[in-house]
């Protein structure tokens, strides 16, 4: 129970007002929220899949800048997405795995060399000995601190026209995707 606490505790905290939570609140705004759970939950279990079979060799591995920039560029072709009003866009409305995958792909490129993640790395490698508890821990810490970036974009979602709503998550991305972009440059210390 201990170890659970520790991850539970741990990502929750770190994860209250990260870009991850935002963008949860930005695709629940847009989106239905039980798909965005659904994509966030997938995401986070195979995030956090990766981070504790890596453990504290996850950085040896892909350098830190590199998965930086992967994941900021990822961002601002999500926001540019939204923007989008076209057949893509309807496309994604109408098939109801296009919502998920968005939502799971966005979240997953995200969490890559994130506090959350490396913090996951971190207690895995520190305890070793209960990996699954950890996992089920740090994945009940994301769905509580993200669940509640969702409830606050599905309640946006009811008084806020549409076009704000697409408007606002678009900015949300770019933003990232900019801040990322210069972080891994050196221009900006973020994290």
């Amino acid at each position: 129970m201990v170890i659970f606490s520790t991850a539970f505790i741990m990502v929750v905290l770190a994860e209250m007002g990260d870009k991850t939570q935002l963008l949860a609140m930005a695709f629940a705004a847009k989106y239905p929220w039980k798909k965005v759970m659904l994509g966030v939950l997938f995401a986070t279990l195979l995030n956090h899949f990766v981070a504790i079979a890596a453990g504290i060799y996850l950085n040896t591995l892909v350098p830190q800048h590199i998965v930086e920039i992967v994941a900021s560029v990822a961002f601002i072709v999500f926001g540019l997405w939204i923007l989008k009003d076209d057949e893509l866009g309807n496309e994604a409305e109408k098939n109801r795995f296009s919502i998920f995958w968005t939502v799971a792909i966005a979240f997953f490129l995200a969490e890559m060399g994130d506090k959350t993640q490396l913090a996951t790395v971190a207690l895995s490698a520190q305890i070793g000995s209960d990996l699954l508890t950890i996992l089920i821990g740090t994945t009940a810490g994301m769905l509580v601190a993200d669940g509640i970036g969702i409830a606050l974009g599905a309640a946006l979602h009811k008084y806020v026209p549409d076009r704000v709503v697409k408007k606002i998550a678009s900015g949300i991305f770019i933003l990232f995707g900019i801040l990322g972009i210069l972080n891994s440059m050196g221009i900006l210390n973020l994290y």
